[in-house]
């Protein structure tokens, strides 16, 4: 027999693996940070012992959840310029709002809720776009999340960087710093096309390619970005970067809303990954991305939440609902986006746009215990089908009651296990007052 540090039974265990195995009456045994056996409980049970067993009766097991776009430290924004046009409400709300209050205190305080809100949905991995990462980077630290943080870069001043040349400079030393960490993944982050030249694309291509990182950048999220872009250099945002030479399978591009045919066919032939933000799209009212059309073109679309000042909530499981729903809708079509593509889009492709296929994504022997479970006792839950049905359709973040990062516990039995949830929110209730 061998020791493990946590033995996990339950009812089903979603692998989300390429053969997508669903293991009826299954059990996982963790030892120190990865999954070290996966199979049916009799299996486990003959091989691995531990002090610490989780028994499983009306339980699903899935590889933890990957919101693969947001601004984590906006969450502090939430709710704050709401039913706004999405020009008005990021430069006459949200840039306001950052140019006064934005400081490593503020990031490393917001990133702890925003951490907190998505660990408690299931959520054990996310790809951020934002200033001041190094306070990020302390917080998901501290908190217990795998997180991929990409310093932003813009044309203009903010409160973060006065020049380019600066913020690349910031961009390197955060990089070096944290490359290597077995949580925290470094990346570099060009907010978009119409707030970055060419020529600063380019430097951010050259870091990139330097140190081996990925990418992290908003492309064609609304009309109005198409046509200026277009405007300026005759192109679509797309092909603009195609052209810069960003377009490689190291970029996570997010939103990618307004893209034609030959635009998808760039995007597929270089292997981009496309972070679907349905919901931020449609209270924004950006519109409706051809998911169906890319995925049928083979590009590996993945889900994000986008910021909880345009969402509201950082919540994937949700996402995957109504992405599938609304796909069928637009296409007319009932099989256009069905749910296990939906579960494998928040979970598996997730981890391989980002670069993490090999660490996260599925259960699997080997990987990192990134892991959710979620407890089926429930009404909405009762009775059950299909299994891959019931998460995307009808489970909800609060069904979400154990959740591993890395092999260590981080919620236990719906609690944060590794700080105090009281002194986070009310840190956010002191900031809310300033703000307001």
């Amino acid at each position: 027999m061998q020791n493990a540090d946590y033995i996990i039974h339950a009812d089903y265990i979603i692998t989300m693996n390429h053969d997508f195995t669903v293991i009826r009456n299954g059990a996982l045994a963790i030892q120190a940070n990865k999954i070290a056996d996966i199979g049916s409980l009799d299996e486990i049970a003959k091989k691995y012992s531990s002090k610490n067993i989780i028994n499983g009766k009306n339980t699903a097991v899935l590889p933890g959840l990957i919101n693969t776009h947001t601004h984590a430290a906006m969450v502090y924004f939430r709710g704050m310029a709401d039913d706004l046009p999405l020009k008005e409400w990021l430069e006459e709300h949200i840039w306001p709002a950052e140019n006064k209050w934005l400081s490593p205190e503020f990031v490393s305080d917001a990133t702890e809720l925003a951490c907190l809100e998505m660990l408690k949905a299931g959520i054990t991995t996310y790809n951020d776009m934002y200033f001041f990462e190094d306070a990020s980077s302390k917080a998901a630290k501290k908190i217990g999340m795998r997180a991929v943080l990409g310093a932003g870069i813009v044309d203009f001043p903010t409160v973060a960087g006065n020049s380019v040349d600066e913020y690349l400079s910031r961009a390197e030393r955060f990089i070096k710093e944290w490359q290597g960490d077995d949580l925290i993944v470094p990346c570099i982050a060009p907010h978009s096309a119409y707030a970055c030249s060419p020529e600063t694309l380019k430097k951010v291509k050259e870091l990139a390619d330097k140190y081996n990182v990925m990418i992290h950048t908003h492309l064609s999220e609304t009309k109005r970005e198409v046509e200026e872009i277009k405007g300026k250099y005759g192109l679509t945002p797309v092909e603009h970067l195609k052209k810069i030479g960003l377009l490689d399978e190291n970029i996570i591009a997010a939103h990618c809303v307004w893209v034609d045919k030959k635009d998808i066919e760039a995007i597929a032939k270089h292997k981009v990954g496309v972070s679907h933000c349905i919901e931020s799209n449609l209270k924004l009212s950006s519109g409706i991305a051809p998911v169906p059309e890319m995925l049928k073109a083979g590009v590996k679309v993945t889900l994000g939440t986008d910021g909880a000042a345009s969402n509201n909530d950082l919540n994937i499981l949700s996402e995957m609902s109504t992405a599938a729903k609304v796909h069928k809708a637009a296409s007319n079509d009932p099989t256009a986006l069905n749910a296990k593509t939906a579960l494998l889009m928040a979970t598996r492709w997730g981890a391989d746009a980002l670069g993490l296929g090999g660490i996260t994504g599925s259960l699997e022997k080997g990987k990192a215990a990134d892991i959710a479970i979620m407890n089926l006792d429930k009404p909405h839950l009762t009775p059950l089908y299909d299994v891959y049905s019931h998460i995307v359709y009808s489970a909800r973040a609060s069904d979400v009651e154990t959740v591993f990062v890395n092999g260590k516990l981080v919620v236990d039995k719906g609690r944060l296990s590794t700080a105090e949830e009281e002194e986070i929110m009310a840190k956010a209730r002191e900031w809310r007052c300033k703000i307001k």
